[in-house]
């Protein structure tokens, strides 16, 4: 595994990754432009939705129900995991909801990284896996914000009976209102990713002409340039999580090989080959910085953001990047070894 390690880490993309980092550490004047960063995030995901979108048009929804199942169960239960981790370190309310909505989504350029990593290694994988990217982004965020209003009203409850002697408490809030909905659902990563997804099962092989030269030719190319600039922002948010303790820098290394383990083992449930179940593994052991981010600014705007983007960016992005790809890929051929 040491072999594999080490080749990743002299990938094209990870030495770019490595390259933005220590131009943020020491105070470049390297930047990119606003708009540039934004064109590569829109560009990443319609190229990741169109090509899964093509895929999956050539597979039965039989042979897509088992994994398809196991990605939202995933997007479901890793927040819930990560708030009772966060409560047993006493993070208060808000943080601990930021952290699980982030850490239960997932990070489409982690995904893109690994996908480089199989095609490079000639390991197979299934073309829907695509799909998949799109339905652990919504649970996870869905997920954490119904646990933030459930808890809330469970604590406005005891706190209004305690005081009025009274057993309930008058419903005048919904548990998820249009906002969320809207930001989770209809959000620009959502958007993109399932737009394109459809877009590429409706039209199948007829979209390759088209999509080919740009979203499949170019893709590990732009890739580049975005894990370029990702490295910049790494490197800006590094002290951010050296400010919230040894605990939070713990939880941010050892977590992603715990939802990573959880979910090869999903994947190998669901029946994947061994490139398909590393990818599950990947996914459940990312953390977004795109998705959720932009759904907590607006619906917990108390939580901090140097917390949940400091520890996903500074901490798992780079650890699954250099590290965790290749060690998910060991434990599902172990796995798969044993079964």
């Amino acid at each position: 595994m040491t072999e594999i390690i080490l080749e990743n880490l002299l990938s094209t993309v990870v030495l770019f990754f490595v390259l933005g980092i220590l131009a943020a550490v020491f105070k470049s004047d390297l930047k990119f432009p606003n708009g540039l960063s934004e064109a590569l995030s829109i560009y990443l995901l319609i190229a990741i939705g169109i090509k899964g979108g093509i895929e999956l048009s050539h597979y039965s929804i039989q042979t897509v129900l088992g994994p398809i199942f196991g990605a939202i169960f995933l997007g479901a239960v890793i927040p819930l995991i990560t708030l009772f981790l966060m409560r047993l370190i006493n993070m208060d309310l808000k943080n601990s909801i930021g952290l699980a909505a982030t850490y239960g989504s997932i990070s489409i350029v982690t995904y893109g990284a690994a996908i480089s990593f199989l095609d490079k290694g000639g390991i197979a994988y299934e073309g829907f896996m695509n799909a998949l990217v799109v339905l652990m982004e919504s649970p996870a965020i869905l997920v954490s914000l119904l646990l933030l209003k459930v808890i809330e009203n469970k604590n406005n409850v005891t706190a209004y009976s305690s005081s009025q002697n009274v057993g309930f408490l008058p419903v005048s809030a919904r548990l998820i209102d249009k906002q969320v909905l809207r930001e989770s659902l209809f959000g620009k990563s959502i958007l993109l990713l399932l737009g394109s997804l459809v877009i590429g099962v409706i039209l199948g092989e007829r979209a390759v002409p088209m999509v080919k030269p740009l979203f499949i030719d170019l893709y590990n190319s732009v890739l580049i340039l975005f894990l370029l600039n990702m490295g910049l922002i790494t490197g800006q948010r590094l002290p951010e999580v050296k400010k919230h303790g040894v605990k939070l820098l713990l939880f941010g290394l050892t977590t992603p090989l715990l939802f990573g383990s959880l979910g090869v083992m999903v994947g190998i449930f669901a029946d994947l080959s061994l490139g398909g179940a590393t990818l599950m593994g990947v996914l459940a052991g990312s953390a977004s910085y795109i998705a959720a981010p932009a759904a907590l600014k607006t619906s917990v705007p108390e939580a901090n953001p140097s917390i949940y983007l400091g520890l996903s960016l500074g901490v798992t992005f780079p650890f699954n990047l250099i590290i965790g790809i290749p060690v998910y890929y060991e434990i599902a051929k172990w796995l798969y070894s044993i079964i």
